[in-house]
Order: structure tokens, then C-alpha cells, then sequence
């Protein structure tokens, strides 16, 4: 094998692993994940790359004295949907590199 077919080999490989990657960006668009905090009284949804698509905020919360704690479980809710996006985007992208035959752990620029 000459220079110039490893070349387009490689050229080739690159492609592949790109349009891997950008249908795994997409596909996780579509995966939502849910967290919650006051014992599922505050609900946030989010896809798994991090967009927030919904909140759900219990009737038994919606009281003027109760502001900061709502204010507070909402920051909560957010922040543990966000970790579940995180744990289920790196599973997919490690499905994807596997898939890849790149090694486990490894980060493709701009990933």
C-alpha cells in the first residue's frame, strides 16, 4: 500500500468517525433524563446534552413563604438532571468510540 492510499484510507476513517460523532450529538438531543429534589416535589427535565425542556413544580409548593426553599429545590432539581445528562452523554459517546475502535477515555477535538 503506497503513501497516498493510506492517505485517502485514513482521510476516509476521519469521515466515518465524524458523521459517528454527529449522529451521536443528535441522538442525544432526543434522550431526556429527569431530576428531581424535594423528594420529586421540584421535577426538571432535560435532554441528554444538557437543554432543559421542562419544570414541574408540586402544588404544595406554590406559597409566598415558601419562595426561597422553591427557589432553592429548583437549583437542586437542575443541577441533578444535569449530572444524569452527563452520565448518559458519556455512555453514548463511549458506545460511539468503541464502535470507532478508539480507545476508551480518548477525546476527539471539539467532543
Amino acid at each position: 500500500m503506497n503513501m497516498e492510499e493510506m492517505l485517502a484510507q485514513a482521510q476516509k476513517a476521519a469521515e466515518t468517525i465524524q458523521k459517528q460523532m454527529s449522529d451521536a450529538q443528535a441522538k442525544l438531543d432526543e434522550i431526556e433524563v429527569e431530576g428531581s429534589a424535594g423528594g420529586g416535589l421540584v421535577k426538571v427535565r432535560a435532554t441528554a446534552r444538557g437543554r432543559i425542556v421542562g419544570v414541574a413544580i408540586d402544588d404544595s409548593l406554590m406559597k409566598p413563604e415558601e419562595k426561597q426553599m422553591l427557589e432553592d429545590l429548583v437549583t437542586a432539581a437542575f443541577n441533578d438532571a444535569r449530572d444524569r445528562a452527563d452520565r448518559v452523554s458519556g455512555q453514548e459517546m463511549d458506545k460511539i468510540q468503541q464502535g470507532a475502535g478508539l480507545p476508551a477515555g480518548f477525546k476527539l477535538p471539539g467532543m
